[in-house]
């Protein structure tokens, strides 16, 4: 089970942290990733966070490298995303993502490659 929640309405250039607290999966070696989908469009990547024995790995979409944050919290089991310096065009509804092991890039970057969703939390920026 993944709960994601943090969304809401923010000005550009402002900040939000979003939230998913994973329930009930294995922590071993799994990848966890944040996609976002803006109306009309397509489920797109945006970061992730790749646990395997030990190590850690933190990849990002060019859009939004250098502005957000993603970072875990095991004693939680919860998966963070900070974003600073919105801007309208990250307007969405934010998903985090689950998959069981150490995915490569490639493989992040796509939506089916994870077994379970968060009900998804909306972000809005105003220009």
């Amino acid at each position: 089970q993944l709960q994601a929640f943090g969304g809401g309405t923010v000005q550009a250039g402002g900040s939000l942290r979003l939230s998913c607290a994973a329930s009930g999966i294995g922590l071993s070696s799994y990848t966890m990733a944040w996609f976002r989908q803006a109306s009309g469009n397509d489920r797109e990547f945006v970061a992730a966070f790749r646990w395997n024995r030990g190590n850690t790995h933190y990849s990002y979409s060019d859009s939004v490298k250098g502005r957000f944050t993603i970072s875990r919290d095991n004693a939680k089991n919860t998966v963070y995303l900070q974003m600073n310096s919105l801007k309208p065009e990250d307007t969405g509804v934010y998903y985090c993502g689950w998959s069981e092991g150490g995915l490569i890039v490639s493989v992040q970057k796509i939506p089916r490659s994870y077994k379970y969703w968060g009900q998804g939390t909306q972000v809005t920026v105003s220009s």
